[in-house]
């Protein structure tokens, strides 16, 4: 019986190409013997002191602090494995629901994952930060500042990690499909010097 194997994976609740690809890798639990362990990391920590960025996305920024920082200050008091409940609630109240964040979306969220949705007023303060930037910078370290989310963390050929970002991929694969997927990342993340396979990315995201 082959030995199931843990792939983690960084994830900022705002970004919809992060949802996508946790939907995927929950696909390919069912699909291969793999099992996620969800982490957090902050596209707001990332993007700190780059004052090139368009008004546009600073002002996604400033709103982007508060699930991450509900999130950590669950994890803190509950254990980690309460992301991957809280990620779903929150996911798809805010991809699928298009739900505004903020304290009705979290305090909602952390209900639908049966925690206590009092932990929504981390989302405006500073308690967690250090906590978060712990976490992001954990999973953001292997792979650079060159990259947002998602970021995977996965077995390699040679018993070593792998670290890289994506799959950015839309709608998310199921099934065999999905595995098939996750087949070709490995192979391609597990060889040596290998960088960066692109297209231009022409579809927004496709949630189902």
């Amino acid at each position: 019986m082959t030995e199931r194997v843990a792939v983690d994976m960084w994830f900022d609740p705002a970004c919809p190409w992060a949802w996508l690809t946790s939907r995927w890798l929950l696909e390919v639990e069912r699909v291969r013997d793999v099992d996620v362990r969800f982490h957090v990391m902050s596209l707001s920590v990332l993007n700190e002191g780059r004052d090139y960025l368009s008004e546009e996305y600073k002002t996604f920024l400033s709103t982007a602090w508060g699930p991450v920082r509900v999130c950590i200050a669950a994890e803190q008091r509950y254990g980690a494995e309460v992301l991957r409940p809280l990620y779903t609630a929150l996911g798809t109240r805010i991809h699928l629901g298009k739900q505004e964040r903020g304290p009705e979306l979290y305090s909602a969220a952390l209900a639908d994952a049966g925690l206590d949705p009092a932990l929504a007023a981390a989302a405006d303060g500073t308690e967690y930060d250090e906590a978060l930037r712990a976490s992001h910078e954990t999973g953001m370290r292997p792979v650079g500042e060159d990259v947002g989310t998602p970021v995977i963390h996965a077995p390699g050929p040679d018993g070593g990690t792998v670290a890289f970002f994506g799959p950015v991929v839309t709608p998310a694969p199921k099934g065999e499909a999905a595995g098939r997927l996750w087949d070709g990342v490995l192979l391609v993340a597990g060889t040596p010097g290998f960088y960066e396979l692109k297209r231009t990315r022409e579809a927004s995201p496709i949630f189902d």
